[in-house]
């Protein structure tokens, strides 16, 4: 095995039972079986899974055997974790269509090939062959007080919303991957620590065995905000190099540190220097811009995060419009505000209206700011928020 002291130590929030009876596996020279589980709800990974993905493939570079499992079937059910109301549920074709560059996007942290590559699983292959007995029997091993103790599901009960059953047996679903697949050990964010220990007690139920779980800290600033897709600059793993760049440069500062130790590889006795600099006053956006360049650099590769960085630099410290920007062939008389909705620069005529009020459009053209919600297109380059350009065609 390869010793890699930041294994157990570097980004990891809790282990159960404990990291010294880790360590004590480790050193027998057992090959342990770890899995990650990721419910495809979306079209892309992000760097929330980068951190687990950066982890697995730890375990991997050590010697130990990985599985990467798609939870096609728990994705189709709805984890309630931090939910506030149920999930929609998706179908198998949805999920299909979610997860088909999971693997490509995943393959920058774990490796997929060689002697000891990863392996991808699915859960709907033991899932969907279960029966209501095979259901009703599984979950006789949780109690209803077990899952209300759950904090989503008491903040739901103070605010009088509905909890669904189907929900209660999510958690049992997931455990039981562990007791399909044998496994080992199970790594996750800490928000799936339920989840994570219900497999860890469906493992000792029905195989008679210890499953070990570790938890890793989730990407939060120092108040304790959980970064979220819902703030809108989650960095995908399906974004070019530049868009990465420029997500991770609007991050709050306080997320410097934890992005530094959860999502790259710099040292962590160069990460504590950073930390130490920063409460002496130095300059956030200096170490932010090398915090987006060492993300890139993983995701990406060294050249694509050099030219990230330029890109960066030339148009928004040097205030130049980039070399590679999009242009749009767009017909005479279309609305600016549909042209944009309708190719994705923005989300909906809303969020158009409201950055136009907020002068946030910019004719660079002609170097004025766009007050009208109804403009028609022109043969114009525009700048819209704070890091997106286009320049528009009209034929």
């Amino acid at each position: 095995m390869i010793e890699n002291k930041d294994l157990l130590n570097r980004g990891i929030a809790n282990i159960y039972p404990s990291k010294a009876y880790v360590e004590s596996l480790i050193k027998k020279g057992q090959k342990l079986k770890i899995y990650l589980g990721i419910d495809p709800t979306g079209p892309t990974l992000h760097l929330g899974h980068a951190i687990a993905l950066k982890k697995l493939g730890e375990f991997q570079k050590t010697g130990h055997k990985i599985i990467l499992l798609m939870g096609d079937f728990t994705a189709m059910i709805g984890d309630p974790t931090d939910k506030s109301a149920a999930r929609k549920q998706l179908t198998h074709k949805d999920v299909l269509s979610n997860l088909k560059n999971y693997k490509k996007q995943a393959s920058a942290l774990i490796d997929f090939n060689g002697p000891n590559k990863a392996e991808i699983f699915f859960n709907s292959k033991w899932l969907m062959k279960m029966n209501f007995g095979d259901v009703a029997n599984l979950a006789s091993n949780m109690t209803v007080s077990q899952m209300l103790e759950r904090d989503m599901f008491q903040e739901r009960i103070k605010e009088n919303k509905p909890i669904y059953l189907h929900e209660f047996l999510y958690p049992i679903m997931q455990g039981y991957d562990s007791v399909a697949m044998d496994v080992d050990g199970e790594l996750g964010g800490n928000d799936q620590t339920f989840n994570m220990l219900c497999g860890r007690n469906l493992m000792k139920s029905l195989k008679n065995k210890e499953k070990f779980v570790v938890t890793l800290k989730l990407l939060e600033d120092n108040t304790g905000k959980k970064m979220g897709k819902t703030d809108g600059n989650m960095a995908a793993l399906s974004d070019s190099a530049s868009d990465m760049y420029g997500k991770i440069m609007s991050w709050n500062d306080g997320l410097l540190v934890s992005s530094f130790e959860l999502c790259t590889n710099v040292p962590l006795q160069e990460i504590d220097k950073i930390k130490k600099d920063l409460e002496k006053g130095g300059n956030p956006r200096d170490f932010k811009m090398k915090l987006s360049y060492e993300v890139v650099k993983i995701h990406h590769g060294e050249e694509q995060a050099k030219k990230a960085q330029e890109n960066f630099i030339n148009t928004f410290q040097k205030n130049e419009i980039p070399k590679d920007i999009e242009v749009l062939n767009v017909k005479k008389g279309d609305l600016l505000m549909d042209v944009l909705v309708l190719n994705k620069i923005i989300s909906s005529k809303n969020d158009f209206r409201r950055l136009v009020k907020e002068n946030a459009i910019t004719n660079l053209t002609k170097n004025e700011k766009i007050i009208d919600v109804n403009i028609k297109v022109e043969n114009i380059t525009y700048k819209i928020g704070k890091k997106k350009f286009i320049s528009l065609k009209v034929k």
